[in-house]
């Protein structure tokens, strides 16, 4: 019975540390000259042919869910903003600036998200409660904490020399990062839409991998015509493809199966250990440097990331108590991206 209690916990650094070495391996290999573009791409279609049978065989013999024209028009969009604009861009971040500030701006979405639905109305915000200030002045830590990543380095704490201009292009990956954070926001509130009529979340995955793998091909062929960018040029960036999509089917399955025992303010809880592990293995094993400025923008950005969630914590409980079925875990993906694709 003691260890039942545990399982969560340990699926959930399983998790931190399958996204932690999909960062870790994407970084080595992009830094070998291996397209971002490409990258994505080999993700989306590794990740799909490991989903694909689990959604077939969980499917079979069950009605409803089909595949009509609306549900395929919002995949496709879901799958466009979520996984080809998101991955392109985080993943061009994560070359551009470092494996730290990847994991770390990460942490932007919750915060992102609500400043999102407060806008469409989805969101409500009572100035005399207690709760709406945290979601407030948490959404604040998190953007103050983004800007001093991207703007203030400060002295150097840990590292080597930096590496292929990373001086120069740190800026434009954060503002990447930045991005790929908005855009996946963006992708959370879409997706509660589509999960409304289309509540197959195996399924919904295992389309959007595919769609995602075609749009980001096209992509990449308009941006990088010719045969020769698609080639894996070494073991590692082998290995990095196959991590990845090894990673994204721990994430989705790992965040899956402890939501519905925990909820999804748990499994946001354990975000900052992915930034904790990258930085720690990006310093010894990469020699990536870490530096005040930026240390001190993840620290505002993991704070901002609690408080947010806190504040979030009362929204939880009465959405658990006052809805069931298919509608709670529609309002539920607001508070973490079930789907976990970066």
């Amino acid at each position: 019975m003691g260890f039942e209690n545990y399982k969560p916990i340990i699926v959930m650094v399983m998790c931190q540390c399958a996204y932690a070495g999909l960062i870790l391996s994407g970084r080595v290999a992009l830094l070998e000259d291996f397209s971002s573009r490409v990258f994505v791409v080999y993700r989306q279609i590794v990740a799909f042919l490991l989903i694909a049978p689990f959604a077939y065989f969980s499917r079979r013999g069950t009605t409803g869910c089909g595949m009509d024209w609306k549900s395929f028009w919002s995949i496709f969009l879901l799958s466009l903003i979520g996984v080809t604009i998101n991955q392109n861009m985080y993943f061009e971040g994560l070359y551009l600036a470092s494996s730290t500030a990847a994991s770390a701006l990460v942490n932007l979405v919750p915060a992102i998200t609500f400043v999102i639905a407060y806008c469409l109305g989805m969101e409500k915000v009572d100035l005399g409660n207690v709760r709406s200030w945290a979601k407030i002045m948490g959404t604040v830590f998190c953007v103050s904490g983004a800007v001093v990543m991207a703007t203030v380095k400060g002295p150097k704490l840990l590292g080597m020399e930096l590496i292929l201009g990373e001086q120069d292009t740190w800026f434009v990956g954060c503002l990447f990062l930045l991005a790929s954070a908005c855009s996946w926001s963006l992708w959370l509130i879409l997706q509660v839409h589509v999960t409304a009529y289309y509540p197959d979340h195996l399924s919904l995955t295992t389309w959007m991998c595919l769609i995602a793998a075609v749009q980001s091909a096209i992509l990449t062929f308009i941006i990088e015509p010719g045969f020769n960018t698609w080639k894996l040029t070494s073991h590692v960036q082998l290995f990095s493809c196959f991590v990845a999509g090894v990673a994204s089917v721990v994430t989705i399955f790992g965040q899956a199966w402890c939501i519905p025992r925990r909820g999804a303010l748990f499994c946001a809880m354990f975000n900052p250990l992915c930034t904790l592990i990258v930085a720690i293995f990006a310093c010894i094993f990469t020699h990536e440097d870490l530096y005040t400025g930026s240390l001190t923008g993840g620290l505002a950005v993991i704070i901002g990331l609690y408080t947010v969630l806190w504040g979030k914590a009362k929204d939880h409980v009465e959405i658990k108590n006052t809805t069931n079925g298919e509608n709670g875990s529609v309002i539920d993906d607001l508070e973490h991206p079930l789907l976990s694709e970066n």
